[in-house]
């Protein structure tokens, strides 16, 4: 709505310490009444409903998601049982099938799906996995010219593919079959091989385009089980459950940050209490590594914890590794895998560090983050690429608009890069762009999220072209960066019972943020900086009652000058997280955002 791009005065306030509006996160209130008396939930936690769009007899499949209520029917998929006959074909046929995974965690995971759903029925499924650093993502001609000297008949591309139309071509001009399972943004003509599944493929009347290429590949083992079923394959075998892997298809859902609606939502929230159980030994032993306790899982586990090791292999150490850990079961294997994903994890910590460090000092001595320029563009030599597209989203969380980092090859000459947007502006297809126009070696992406290769040479011009292309998106962007609050509180009602009512909506991710708890006149108590830029307080209401709070990675920003100075009469954002420390069983709030409504915005 219209009003809703319009900035309006907020608690006393227009404008925060991070320059962004606030507001409560719009709900229809009909509906809001509706789940107050279906559910039977408070006012607070039934809006907080109706602003994530659950709609009014929507709200059961929602707090309780179920397979049953919400699994698809995989014919709806193109291509499904195409690619459950080819495989099936080729497994009874006992050809040589390979699985080639991409080296994030989504393809981990998608990749270890369907070598235990093989290793269920008697075969081995061969994992390769391209070297990020020397072959790039996807499929490649070469690396499809290795599978077939390896031996292999057929091969299933997970997490990738679907617009690898050439090395596909390349593929079948070799003799070697391909199934693609992906999903991924893809051309209107789809690579010429047995079947492309993609619920985002021009055409495909899923409806389930919101998922993970793990949750397309957990759609393909029932379609497997299914076509299995009537070719008599577990006549003298027992089908496989697929349920015991919701695990894989959740570490999918969530770190590659897909919206948890519908079907994608039950595989996360169904995933996180199969991964409780922590019977995946890969899993287990990652959480040991990192020093964790096998407790219950939410997606944080998933999210800080063990997803950040996994992809640590394919930003800086073997591309495989993940894979491999996921589908072991090899308690030894499991020990040594995860031991050596935790060491490269910490590497990658020093080193995303590092080019952080050197990044922020580069672009604010030139004060290219302040002034009126609607891209960010920071390159330095030796930045290691694997690292560049974490640093990019820590840089836009900075400064607010959006950021491209980009690590140059002195020998080459050549920088590879990685950006992070802004909602509203479409890095993507300004980066598209960029290499139509010749301003790039390659390039691509989607909104929020785009990757380039450059020459060095061509950055400066790289710059200039994006500015340009994004600066009339940048007005209609900053009226939408809100801070969006879903309930507002005083230090005496933030308790762990509000938040353990309000966990009823985890998981969260996007189309189901997480909770946001606004609260005024706050005086900050206790201030103090800690390692790596945090701020930790205590937040005192007009009443005495206090919170314990902490923000991360600002005491050099306004946000946590302001905590530091301990000022009061302030406003605060933010959400209320388990603090559980020496059985404490209490909360604290982990501080989005601060404002003073006397400074008049």
């Amino acid at each position: 709505m219209a009003d809703d791009l319009t900035p309006q005065p907020f608690l006393g306030f227009s404008r925060s310490m991070s320059g962004r509006n606030w507001r409560m996160r719009p709900a229809d209130p009909t509906v809001t009444r509706a789940h107050m008396q279906t559910l039977g939930l408070g006012e607070a936690l039934s809006r907080a409903l109706a602003s994530r769009e659950v709609a009014a007899d929507d709200g059961t499949h929602f707090l309780n998601p179920t397979l049953r209520a919400l699994f698809p029917d995989p014919s709806s998929f193109m291509d499904m049982d195409k690619a459950a006959n080819a495989i099936l074909d080729s497994l009874e046929a006992k050809e040589s099938i390979h699985v080639f995974a991409d080296y994030d965690v989504d393809g981990a995971s998608s990749a270890a799906l369907l070598v235990r759903w093989f290793r269920c029925v008697g075969a081995e499924l061969p994992i390769y996995v391209p070297d990020r650093m020397k072959e790039g993502y996807g499929p490649s001609a070469p690396a499809f010219d290795r599978l077939k000297a390896s031996g292999a008949d057929l091969v299933i591309t997970v997490d990738c593919g679907a617009a690898a139309n050439e090395a596909v071509a390349h593929a079948s001009a070799i003799g070697l079959k391909v199934v693609v399972i992906d999903h991924h943004m893809m051309r209107e003509e789809p690579p010429q091989c047995l079947a492309v599944v993609n619920p985002n493929r021009p055409g495909c009347g899923s409806g389930q385009g919101n998922l993970a290429a793990a949750g397309v590949v957990f759609v393909l083992l029932a379609a497997l089980n299914r076509e299995g079923r009537r070719r008599g394959l577990f006549a003298d075998k027992q089908e496989p459950d697929i349920r015991q892997w919701l695990d894989l298809a959740a570490m999918g859902a969530i770190c590659d940050v897909t919206r948890l609606t519908g079907f994608n939502r039950a595989l996360a929230s169904l995933g996180l209490r199969s991964l409780s159980a922590w019977k995946n030994i890969g899993l287990a032993a990652l959480m040991r590594a990192a020093g964790a306790e096998l407790g219950e899982a939410k997606s944080q586990t998933i999210g800080f914890v063990l997803g950040p090791r996994i992809n640590a292999g394919g930003r800086i150490g073997k591309s495989d590794l993940g894979a491999k850990l996921l589908s072991t079961d090899d308690p030894r294997e499991a020990a040594m895998l995860a031991e050596e994903l935790d060491m490269l994890n910490r590497a990658r910590r020093d080193v995303e560090a590092e080019v952080t460090d050197q990044a922020i000092r580069m672009v604010e001595a030139t004060g290219a983050h302040q002034d009126e320029s609607s891209c960010v563009v920071v390159a330095g030599e030796d930045w290691h690429p694997g690292v560049v597209g974490i640093v990019a989203g820590r840089l836009r969380e900075r400064w607010r608009k959006p950021v491209v980092v980009i690590g140059l090859d002195p020998v080459t000459g050549i920088g590879k890069g990685s950006g992070r947007s802004q909602l509203g502006m479409n890095l993507g297809r300004a980066v598209q762009k960029a290499w139509e126009t010749g301003v790039l070696i390659a390039g691509g992406g989607h909104s929020m999220a785009a990757g380039l290769t450059v020459e060095t040479a061509k950055i400066d011009a790289l710059r200039q072209f994006l500015n340009a292309e994004l600066s009339g998106e940048q007005e209609a962007a900053i009226a939408l960066d809100w801070v969006e609050i879903d309930a507002l509180i005083d230090a005496r009602s933030a308790t762990r019972d509000l938040f353990e009512s309000f966990e009823q909506l985890a998981p969260y991710g996007p189309a189901n943020p997480e909770p946001v708890f606004g609260m005024e006149h706050m005086q900050v108590r206790e201030p103090m900086a800690m390692n790596g830029g945090h701020v930790r307080c205590r937040l005192v209401g007009p009443d005495g009652a206090s919170v314990r709070a902490i923000s991360w990675r600002c005491a050099d920003l306004p946000l946590g000058k302001t905590l530091l100075s301990g000022q009061g009469g302030l406003c605060v954002a933010g959400r209320l997280k388990a603090d559980d420390w020496n059985g404490r069983r209490g909360v604290q709030m982990e501080i989005e955002d601060v404002a003073d409504p006397r400074m008049g915005g």
